[in-house]
């Protein structure tokens, strides 16, 4: 493989509103690896808050472009997917995962959030994706995403054994489980943290974050590609949730602080240079 590293995002393109590849392709360039978009979709803007989207489906492009890399004979070290307009599109999504054996392969099963699926998750797609997620060797769910992967209800948070018990459900196929913004109940209190899980050595690591009473599209977008990034580089499961964990934290404060209007996303432009700092340190415990 080159030194210079190279990832495959198969993600939306929404133009206002800060998320999918308007988020992923800079935050990933921070960190010095380049970022090769597929865009899955295009959109007027993200589907949450807005009416009268204007999107197109570019399924047949994600083929296109693979066809095309292996005529180039480019090679990638990560194969990097989210949001998925239709369930053809997982077909897409397999051919990358399959066709470049040797890259690190990162799913985010964008389903839904806060206990409902996106109006775009149908019932089939929640079956493709779990045949996607089964290709992974790392997938990233919220705990609505979780709950579709493993058909329970959702719950207002679960114990720690409770979270545990998930995520080795989670992780039948893939490697490693990170489970993001797990409400957790410990002592009748509720406690936010992102848990992550390695299959192979049986261990769990948990990073908790403090509350902000705001909600922002794009912030599962801006974990994910710190994470994915943090892992091309080298560094460990765990030190890639707790960087993950903080960065968003950073951008949410950030954007809390100048009281913008939620729906246009988190002002991670004012930050990306806590990016380029390989030394920040990692604060993580197991559990």
């Amino acid at each position: 493989m080159s030194q210079h590293k190279k990832v495959v995002a198969i993600h939306d393109l929404s133009g206002y509103g800060r998320c999918a590849l308007s988020v992923i392709i800079p935050i990933i360039s921070a960190t010095g690896i380049q970022v090769v978009p597929v865009p899955t979709a295009v959109l007027s803007t993200h589907t949450g808050g807005f009416d009268n989207i204007a999107i197109r489906n570019l399924t047949e492009h994600i083929t296109d472009c693979y066809n095309h890399y292996k005529e180039l004979q480019v090679e990638f070290d990560c194969i990097y997917s989210g949001f998925l307009s239709s369930p053809e599109q997982v077909d897409g999504c397999l051919l990358y995962l399959e066709g470049y054996k040797d890259a690190l392969k990162v799913v985010d099963p964008v389903l839904g959030d806060n206990g409902k699926p996106y109006k775009t998750c149908t019932k089939e797609l929640m079956k493709r994706m779990r045949e996607l997620t089964g290709k992974a060797d790392i997938i990233t769910p919220n705990l609505t995403e979780a709950c579709i992967l493993l058909d329970e209800d959702y719950p207002k948070g679960l114990s720690v054994n409770e979270a545990k018990q998930w995520l080795r459900r989670l992780a039948d196929k893939p490697q490693m489980v990170v489970f993001k913004g797990v409400p957790l109940i410990e002592n009748d209190d509720i406690v936010l943290s992102n848990i992550g899980y390695d299959n192979k050595t049986d261990e769990f690591w948990r990073v908790d974050w403090n509350h902000i009473p705001a909600n922002y599209p794009g912030t599962g977008d801006i974990f994910c590609s710190v994470l994915t990034a943090t892992l091309m580089k080298g560094q460990t499961l765990p030190e890639a949730i707790s960087r993950a964990a903080k960065f968003t934290e950073i951008t949410i404060n950030t954007t809390y602080k100048n009281g913008t209007e939620a729906r246009t996303g988190v002002l991670f432009e004012y930050d990306l240079g806590w990016l380029m700092n390989d030394d920040v340190t990692t604060e993580f415990k197991k559990m």
